[in-house]
């Protein structure tokens, strides 16, 4: 039996540094076994049909094969398309309410603790709003991500070490739903 997954790779593809042609992940994901493979925009999102449940070592393995194709690192995160429906189903914010561009979800390696973000002064960045989910962090940024001064401060070391995390925004949350559909 197969699953559909997402791999979200992080940090690519901006501003012509770290470059994974969108072809290339492609045919290395085929290579690595997978199969309905497909892409969607630059930034390292990448849909497959693959023959194990360990999220893990898929990324692992495509971490490895990345590193050894484009000759840098790239921290991966896989996730079933279950999962990432759980996700969006689960957003504490009206998405249907809002532009793609105000919403934004984190998604992280492994389950993160509130305790983590305890010291954040919450109150001096309304109106924007961040709120923990499962492995997941969303946040609700009315004018946007670049103006974003809460997702600066969440980006901060003090909240991230030791975490591998990657963000996208609503529309391409809900694209990656779609296209994970069994």
């Amino acid at each position: 039996m197969s699953t559909m997954y997402a791999a979200l790779l992080r940090g690519i593809n901006v501003s012509g540094h770290r470059r994974v042609p969108m072809a290339e992940l492609r045919e290395l994901l085929g290579e690595l076994g997978h199969e309905d493979v497909t892409t969607y925009l630059q930034s390292g999102n990448a849909v497959f049909r693959g023959a194990t449940d360990d999220e893990g070592a898929l990324a692992a393995g495509l971490e490895r094969a990345i590193e050894e194709r484009f000759g840098f690192p790239v921290d991966c995160l896989v996730r079933t398309g279950a999962y990432l429906a759980g996700v969006a189903d689960a957003c504490p914010f009206p998405a249907a309410r809002l532009e793609g561009r105000q919403l934004h979800v984190t998604y992280f390696d492994r389950a993160v603790d509130a305790s983590r973000f305890a010291s954040l002064d919450v109150e001096a960045f309304r109106p924007e709003e961040f709120r923990l989910g499962d492995r997941a962090l969303y946040l609700y940024a009315p004018d946007g991500l670049g103006r974003s001064k809460l997702a600066v401060a969440l980006g901060r070391p003090a909240f991230t070490r030791g975490l591998v995390a990657t963000s996208r925004n609503w529309n391409t949350v809900l694209k990656l739903v779609e296209m994970t559909r069994d």
